[in-house]
C-alpha cells in the first residue's frame, strides 16, 4: 500500500511512500480506510512546528478517518469484519491516574495516531480494538471521518462550557473547531457570532455565513460596537477561543461579560495580558483538550440529527496524491476542512 508521510524535519517534505499493509497484532484489527480528513495538527507537522520535534521520519501522518475492519487478531472480538469504525486517535496507557478515572484523552502517557506512530493517509492501518467506535448507519462515511474533531467541539461545548438556550455566544476563529463548536453551541439554543480576520473573507467567514452565523472581519468591522449591538453593552455570555493565536485570549477578555466564560480550545502558545480583570470581574477561564468515548458518542448523534452539518462543511475537492495543494490552501484559509476518499492509496 501506499502512504503520505512526513519524511523530514522541514517545511513540506510530504512524500508518498510504499509500505507494507501492516499485520494486526492480536489485540487489533485491521482497518481499510475510506475517508480522512486534514486537521490542524496535520497542518503543523506540514510546517513542522517545533510541538512535533518527537516524530520519527518517516511517519505517515493522519488521525481523522473512517473505514470498515477487514481483519481481526486473535484476541479481537469486539468488532465484526466488515463493520465501520472511527479511531480515538488520542491512545491512552489505560494505567494512569487519567486513565482510570475516565479522561484518557489527557492521559500522562498518551500516544497520538499520525504522530507518534503511523497514521490514517494509508491504505490500511492496524488499532487495538479499544481504541475504536462503530460508526452508526444513519451517519455517512464522509461525514464519520470528521467525528473526532467534532467530538472535540462537542466535549468543548457540552462538557466543559455553561452554554445554555438563550445564551450569546462569540466564537473567535472560523476554522475547522470554530465553526463546529459553533454548530454544537447553536444546537443548544445559543445566538452564535463567528470572527475572523482578512484572510478568512475569502472563504471561512462565508462558509460561516453559509451555516447560518452572522461573521465579522475583526480588522474591518467594530468588533466592541457590535457587541454592544448585540448584547446591550452586557458582554458576551460565552466566548469560544478556537484562534490557536497568542491575540485570541485577550480579545476575548475584552467581549465577554462579567461573570461569563472564556472556554479555549485553540493552543494559544505564549501570550501577555493582565489577568486582574478576568479576577475582578469573576470570569471563568476553561481550557479543554480531545475527547472520550461519551463525547464521540455525542458526536455521532448530533451529526445523526443534521444539528452538526457535515455535508456544508466538509470540502472533497483534494487528494492526497497532490497533498501540497490541501496544504497550502488550509494554511492560506482558502479551505476549512478537506476531506480525502483514501481509497486511491489502494490503487
Amino acid at each position: 500500500m501506499r502512504g503520505l508521510a512526513k519524511t523530514s524535519r522541514e517545511p513540506g517534505a510530504m512524500e508518498l511512500v510504499d509500505v507494507e499493509t501492516p499485520e494486526p497484532a492480536s489485540n487489533e484489527v485491521l482497518i481499510e480506510i475510506d475517508y480522512a480528513g486534514l486537521c490542524g495538527s496535520d497542518a503543523g507537522i506540514y510546517k513542522f512546528k517545533s510541538a512535533f520535534e518527537r516524530m520519527n521520519m518517516p511517519t505517515i501522518i493522519g488521525h481523522e478517518y473512517t473505514g470498515r475492519v477487514v481483519e481481526r487478531g486473535d484476541d479481537a472480538t469486539r468488532f465484526s469484519v466488515g463493520e465501520r469504525v472511527v479511531e480515538r486517535p488520542i491512545r491512552g496507557c489505560g494505567e494512569c491516574f487519567q486513565c482510570q478515572i475516565g479522561e484518557e484523552s489527557i492521559c500522562q502517557d498518551a500516544e497520538l495516531t499520525g504522530i507518534d506512530h503511523d497514521g490514517a493517509y494509508a491504505g490500511y492501518i492496524a488499532v487495538p480494538e479499544s481504541a475504536l467506535q462503530s460508526v452508526p448507519s444513519n451517519v455517512d462515511p464522509k461525514h464519520a471521518a470528521l467525528v473526532e474533531p467534532t467530538a472535540i467541539c462537542t466535549r468543548a461545548v457540552l462538557r466543559n462550557s455553561r452554554v445554555e438556550a438563550g445564551d450569546r455566544v462569540l466564537v473567535a476563529g472560523p476554522g475547522p473547531i470554530g465553526l463546529l463548536c459553533a454548530q454544537v453551541a447553536a444546537s443548544q439554543g445559543a445566538e452564535v457570532v463567528v470572527a475572523g480576520v482578512g484572510r478568512d473573507t475569502n472563504y471561512r467567514l462565508p462558509l460561516a455565513e453559509e451555516l447560518g452565523y452572522p461573521a465579522l472581519n475583526i480588522e474591518e468591522d467594530d468588533l466592541t460596537a457590535i457587541q454592544r449591538e448585540l448584547t446591550g453593552g452586557v458582554g458576551f455570555d460565552v466566548v469560544f477561543d478556537t484562534t490557536g493565536h497568542p491575540s485570541g485570549l485577550p480579545m476575548a477578555v475584552e467581549q465577554v461579560r462579567k461573570g461569563g466564560q472564556i472556554v479555549l480550545v485553540g493552543q494559544t502558545g505564549e501570550t501577555t495580558m493582565e489577568f486582574t480583570p478576568l479576577v475582578r470581574a469573576e470570569i471563568d477561564l476553561q481550557c479543554t483538550y480531545g475527547a472520550t468515548f461519551e463525547d464521540f458518542e455525542r458526536a455521532f448523534r448530533l451529526i445523526g440529527t443534521g444539528d452538526v452539518d457535515h455535508a456544508t462543511f466538509l470540502d472533497d475537492r483534494f487528494q492526497l496524491t497532490e497533498s501540497e495543494d490541501a496544504f497550502e490552501a488550509f494554511l492560506a484559509g482558502e479551505t476549512c476542512k478537506p476531506v480525502f476518499d483514501v481509497s486511491v492509496l489502494r490503487d
